[in-house]
């Protein structure tokens, strides 16, 4: 499964995986997709108190709903919460974004980058859909059409991919300094990019599920590019603040 960027493993580039308390098959792919591009992997569970620091990119992958509260609502539907990882997913974008790191968000962590960002959710998609039926697909068998412009758009090749669906919620009002790179057929977002330097991105569904196909594995491999175009430009801003007159 060779891509583009496809680099041998590199000592010290290390992705950060956050999620929930006990990791699933879903992290291990998450997990799988980012070494095969060369890079280690940190497992970051709710409450943690990770250095991000130390980290050179992170992933806020799927799972449960953020609370409504976050964007100023109150619960529609019944679901289960983890406010911990609510809060530690704030504090590693808070501390990503200060310090330029590449943020890769799946599913619920694409939602939270836009409600970090100030936007809000559809807590509920199903009953507005029209030209679809919302089911759970782990095939690609729903239909995405991209921002050919957009980073998503060049690495993917193509204006119409297939993509999975799992989450029953979707981005409704976009948050600040992000823009919307792919939709549905019922025009909800499937995909978000920031405007800013920032490598950041945002997708709906779950691509660490389809690594057989080259479009999204790309997804991972310029990811784990962009962290370590970052790591090499901080290495060499430490050494020139070290050594200023480049002896």
């Amino acid at each position: 499964m060779s891509d583009h960027h496809d680099a041998p493993e590199t000592p010290g580039l290390t992705i950060g995986i956050s999620g929930p308390v006990r990791r699933s098959t879903t992290h291990r792919l998450i997990s799988f997709g980012l070494r095969l591009h060369g890079a280690h992997t940190h497992y970051i569970r709710p409450g943690s108190k990770t250095d991000v620091s130390l980290l050179d990119g992170l992933v806020l992958s799927g799972g449960t709903h953020v609370h409504p509260n976050r964007y100023g609502q109150q619960p529609q539907v019944t679901a289960r919460y983890d406010l911990k990882r609510d809060e530690t997913d704030h504090r590693l974008l808070e501390q990503a974004e200060h310090l330029a790191l590449p943020v890769l968000g799946i599913c619920r962590g694409a939602q939270f980058i836009n409600i970090f960002h100030g936007g809000s959710l559809c807590q509920n998609v199903t009953p507005l859909r029209m030209k679809t039926r919302h089911r759970p697909l782990l095939l690609p068998l729903q239909t995405v059409q991209l921002v050919h412009t957009s980073r998503l758009g060049r690495l993917m090749h193509s204006t119409i991919i297939g993509a999975n669906r799992i989450h029953s919620q979707a981005i409704k009002q976009l948050g600040r300094n992000l823009k919307v790179t792919a939709v549905d057929n019922d025009l909800f977002v499937q995909a978000i990019e920031n405007t800013g330097e920032q490598w950041l991105m945002g997708v709906q569904w779950h691509p660490e599920y389809l690594l057989y196909h080259s479009g999204h594995r790309r997804i991972f491999s310029h990811f784990v590019h962009a962290a370590r175009a970052r790591k090499l430009e901080r290495l060499e801003s430490r050494t020139t603040a070290l050594n200023p007159q480049g002896e």
